[in-house]
């Protein structure tokens, strides 16, 4: 991993032809109707996606070196992709981001302002989004992450419900996308837990890369287990046990005007996130109650979801 963090970006990347639905002239994106954006963490999980319903997929891949296996993938389906880069950019890790910009996708995530420099510079032709990391949280920030030049953004994961639906009647709701099922990232930190406890070596040169291999938690006083992933960067998140799920607003954003919604998975194999994203996608289609889904989920005490930052119903 860290040895793609040495190489210089590379100029004169020519954007791709994203499906003609999803842009406006202006390089905006403008879905037909409600979209379903889906984050996914391993190639199982995309594969579900691409046959769950989604209309729109992100890759937040630990081994960025699947990038481009995972644009092609995509091709093939007619679905585009935007790929995501470690949350951290520092000096000397430009070879992170040219690998992205290599792949050839139809958008970039973009999650930090020097991301928001290198792409602008790199990659001019392709469509950026605004992840939740530029904590865009009224409609002053809305409006500066949108004359950077973001195609949309989505909120702060700060907002409530009440707060969020403030901000969305301030801006253009249909460049906001809202994240409604997520384990929220609660630490991000510098420190390997996965070398510091399964290796006997003290740094990414000699550690064996046992985060390829293991799957790690962190146990809490009350017992709950909260998963751990490692990025290209070696650097650790730590995500809360409790998914959360916002699917009891989804009729509501939808009235707000909202046309981008996000669901994030995390450790799910390819039947669970199939499911996964099948339940959101009938929501959005009105096939099926948000309210229901919500309860069904955490009646079975599989996905363990609560209203979490999204606060109560007003």
């Amino acid at each position: 991993r860290p040895s793609l963090a040495s190489a210089p970006p590379r100029g004169g990347f020519a954007p791709s032809a994203s499906p003609a639905p999803f842009l406006a002239p202006g390089g905006e994106f403008l879905p037909p109707g409600p979209c379903l954006a889906v984050l996914c963490r391993t190639m199982e999980q995309l594969d579900a996606a691409l046959s769950g319903g989604a209309s729109w997929v992100e890759c937040d891949f630990e081994d960025l070196r699947r990038y481009k296996e995972a644009v092609e993938r995509t091709r093939t389906r007619g679905i585009p992709i935007a790929l995501a880069p470690p949350r951290i950019f520092k000096p000397g890790e430009a070879g992170f981001l040219s690998v992205l910009l290599k792949a050839a996708p139809d958008a970039l995530l973009v999650r930090s302002t020097a991301h928001l420099a290198v792409f602008a510079r790199e990659a001019p032709g392709t469509p950026r989004i605004g992840d939740y990391s530029l904590n865009v949280a009224n409609d002053l920030s809305a409006a500066w992450a949108l004359d950077q030049g973001l195609a949309r953004f989505v909120p702060s994961y700060d907002l409530n419900f009440e707060q969020l639906s403030g901000v969305l009647s301030r801006i253009d709701p249909s460049r906001a996308e809202v994240v409604v099922h997520q384990h929220m990232p609660m630490f991000h930190m510098e420190h390997c837990v996965f070398a510091a406890a399964l290796s006997k070596g003290k740094d990414w040169t000699d550690c064996g890369r046992p985060c390829d291999r293991h799957r790690v938690s962190l146990r809490d006083w009350a017992g709950k287990e909260h998963p751990l992933v490692a990025d290209a960067g070696c650097r650790n998140t730590v995500y809360n046990a409790v998914p959360q799920s916002a699917s009891q607003y989804v009729r509501r954003m939808l009235e707000a005007g909202v046309r981008w919604f996000r669901v994030e998975l995390l450790g799910e194999d390819a039947a669970g996130a199939r499911r996964l994203v099948n339940a959101y996608r009938e929501v959005l289609d009105g096939a099926r109650d948000g309210e229901t889904l919500w309860r069904e989920l955490r009646a079975s005490n599989v996905m363990g979801v609560t209203r979490g930052p999204l606060g109560r119903e007003g």
